[in-house]
């Protein structure tokens, strides 16, 4: 199976548009310049958007730069952490369901630049770039809903997971700065100073609220989050490797066609970019959560969060002392009566997966007590 290409016509979906000018040439030069020819009117898109933004882009920095810096970040922020396809968005939507605390929405993440004075020029266009559901699954997708910020990070800097699938041939290059074990202390400084500079301007911008974060990238990165966030919160999420594999591929043959400036390679190559990055940044996990504080840490198996996420959500306030979970009860049960006519995925066809699963992602198995499903 390789990519279905045919939705190379969508040129307006992909987060390049909403690079600042200065990172998209940098991210274009570590690429050689190099653009598929099938995907000139995406990247010239891309390009127009990003060279109109520019100057929206000084003004704010302007403006705005001397007050982020002078914002504290007074409340350490709650990290949703884990591999993508885990129920890292189930939770994020239920928590920021409850107005004290921040997040960041699509619109801010894909105008990461801009997004406080230019909303009114911004926000209508990517409003219109973007479907109603994500591509992925029957989930909702629009401008006001919180969404990862390593979209933020990525528009202002080269250190995103997705800037490999913007530029696919290049994939292991963006997937290696998840868990930054070969980086130079340089770029681990360049990634906390415009991480922490982002952080503080939607701190300024949601008032000094705590910021509730979902970014599977942080998954890596722990030790240098808990030097920028000693009491920072972490909310990490697992789920059976084998409807893992199966969901991530999923999300990655759907998406990738959507982003890319690049032709695909073969699935053979990407799958073995899935795999590693999985095991990399689990181990990394693994080994590292041991310096979190025992309090501040939760570990959230996807199928119990499936079955019991108003049991699962209540723990996060117990678990953390957060108060205000009586006041938002009644909105976290209407949004779960909301998603019981979300189409969920039911995967059958285990048998052709297991081998490469128990070989590359056995570890897991064993970590999370996880067995083989069934096949039908």
């Amino acid at each position: 199976m390789d990519f279905d290409l045919t939705k190379n016509s969508v040129v307006t979906f992909t987060p390049l548009a909403g690079y600042t000018l200065p990172n998209l040439l940098r991210v274009l030069a570590q690429n050689h310049f190099h653009v598929s020819p099938r995907y000139a009117a995406r990247f010239a898109y891309s390009v127009a958007l990003s060279s109109i933004m520019f100057p929206f882009f000084l003004r704010e920095r302007f403006t705005y730069d001397k007050k982020i810096a002078h914002t504290n970040i007074t409340k350490d922020p709650i990290f949703i952490i884990g591999h993508w396809r885990c129920g890292t968005t189930y939770i994020h939507n239920m928590l920021t369901r409850d107005p004290q605390f921040g997040y960041f929405t699509t619109y801010q993440t894909l105008t990461a630049s801009l997004f406080i004075s230019g909303e009114k020029v911004f926000k209508p266009i990517v409003i219109k770039s973007l479907p109603n559901k994500r591509p992925m699954d029957d989930a909702d997708l629009s401008a006001d809903l919180p969404q990862e910020d390593i979209y933020a990070l990525g528009a202002l800097a080269p250190y995103s997971y997705y800037h490999g699938w913007v530029f696919p041939q290049n994939m292991q290059h963006y997937n290696d700065y998840i868990c930054m074990e070969h980086a130079t202390p340089q770029t681990i400084e360049d990634w906390k100073t415009t991480y922490l500079t982002l952080l503080k301007k939607s701190t300024m911008y949601n008032k000094g609220k705590q910021l509730v974060l979902k970014n599977q990238d942080n998954t890596g990165k722990i030790p240098q989050l808990l030097e920028m966030f000693p009491n920072a919160k972490f909310i990490y999420c697992y789920r059976n490797p084998y409807d893992l594999y199966m969901s991530q591929k999923k999300f990655i043959t759907k998406v990738i066609p959507l982003y890319c400036v690049q032709t695909p390679p073969p699935w053979d190559e990407v799958e073995g970019h899935m795999m590693s990055l999985f095991t990399q940044m689990t181990k990394k996990y693994l080994h590292d959560k041991d310096q979190i504080p025992v309090d501040n840490l939760m570990e959230i198996r996807y199928e119990t969060l499936i079955k019991q996420p108003l049991r699962t959500v209540h723990s996060f306030y117990k678990q953390f002392n957060l108060n205000g979970y009586t006041a938002i009860e009644p909105t976290l049960k209407e949004y779960i009566a909301t998603q019981q006519s979300v189409r969920t995925d039911h995967y059958t066809d285990y048998d052709s997966i297991m081998e490469k699963v128990e070989k590359n992602w056995g570890f897991a198995l064993q970590e999370y007590k996880y067995k083989a499903p069934l096949s039908e």
